[in-house]
């Protein structure tokens, strides 16, 4: 069922974009991970998350997705498709690997395969029209794209004549993936390839040199680093330790984190730690105790501290909870109280006021819907 779902949903208005930027990617790693313990109760769609790789199930092997949202920001992730989006009005922040810029109507931004990448919003209007696919639909041979910078501006797809081209995309992947008429996937990938490769001919990109090589090979060892923090959280994992990991110094490390994906090492780790122990807690009948320690907490005051502090209840308050799936989430201070995740999508997204989504553009389409 979906209470825990809707609840956890409802209550990330108490939590979004606290420390700057995206604190609230942590209750995005809670909601994946509860949802990830809970498979009986909730009924997934398209999308699962684990840590904040992004894993798009598709239901036909087309695998191309479209959908425009209204004033929305994005949590951090990363996933193996393309993703292009584009600006419709308004404006809108994002980082994408360290470049942290400003969107604006007719922009397009490409964020490649593999890339780091989230939106803080919050106080921006927008529309964004967002077309996501495999890069097996460009070539199947596909690597990187290479460009020097993932913002295109509208003054650079006017001056190289892609801009009704572009617009001419998103018109017809809204069409024909929603109509489905036949040959559809062969329009659709044609469109997509013919306005790919115009934009190559014409954009500057970078040299695969030593220092792309080695940006390149740290993302990777990051992605892998997350991956080890979701599955090991119960060990002794100390920043001196990932920054080894990493091959980096202590700072070097703490800063290139909090870089790529907006909260700090400890911060993340103990979001990991106290979603396994409110899990635990509802589940397990265990002690108290013995669930601080099996989530990596040395002591029970540490555990009682950080856990206060995540979920606004003591462990000994949450267990006595008639409702705990209805917990109110106390997280640190938000940017705005209407910020809410977007109903039937992915976990990534927050709308960040209470207007609703244009009905127009944003019915995702049949074949990949999002959870």
């Amino acid at each position: 069922m979906y209470q825990l779902y809707n609840s956890l949903r409802k209550n990330a208005r108490n939590f979004l974009f606290g420390y700057r930027q995206i604190l609230s990617f942590s209750l995005y790693c809670i909601v994946t991970k509860a949802m990830a313990a809970l498979p009986s109760f909730i009924p997934r769609k398209g999308v699962h998350m684990k840590a904040f790789h992004e894993v798009r199930n598709y239901r036909s092997d087309f695998m191309v997705w479209q959908c425009a949202y209204t004033n929305i920001s994005f949590l951090a992730h990363w996933h193996q498709e393309i993703e292009l989006i584009y600006l419709r009005s308004g404006s809108a922040r994002f980082c994408i690997n360290e470049h942290n810029f400003t969107a604006r109507a007719g922009d397009l931004v490409l964020i490649d395969t593999g890339d780091f990448h989230y939106s803080d919003s919050s106080e921006m209007k927008n529309e964004l029209d967002f077309l996501i696919f495999d890069p097996s639909v460009i070539s199947p041979l596909y690597r990187h794209s290479n460009y020097a910078h993932p913002l295109i501006s509208s003054e650079m797809l006017k001056n190289c004549g892609l801009t009704e081209e572009l617009a001419s995309l998103f018109d017809t992947a809204h069409t024909e993936l929603q109509e489905q008429k036949p040959y559809y996937q062969e329009i659709v990938t044609a469109s997509l390839r013919s306005f790919w490769y115009r934009l190559r001919r014409v954009l500057p990109r970078e040299a695969m040199d030593t220092s792309r090589n080695r940006r390149s090979h740290m993302l990777e060892e990051m992605q892998q680093l997350l991956a080890y923090m979701d599955s090991h959280y119960s060990e002794d994992i100390t920043l001196s330790f990932a920054a080894e990991k990493m091959n980096f110094s202590e700072s070097y490390f703490s800063r290139v984190f909090k870089r790529l994906m907006g909260i700090n090492f400890v911060t993340y780790l103990n979001m990991i730690r106290v979603e396994h122990a409110a899990t635990e807690l509802k589940i397990s009948g265990n002690r108290v105790l013995d669930i601080a320690l099996s989530s990596g907490f040395n002591n029970i005051r540490t555990f009682n501290r950080v856990f206060k502090e995540i979920t606004g209840y003591t462990p000994s308050q949450f267990l006595s909870l008639d409702d705990p799936d209805s917990i109110n989430l106390s997280y640190y201070k938000r940017k705005s109280p209407h910020q809410e995740f977007v109903e039937y999508d992915s976990l990534t997204l927050v709308r960040n006021d209470e207007r609703s989504v244009s009905h127009e553009k944003t019915n995702p389409v049949p074949q990949t819907p999002h959870s």
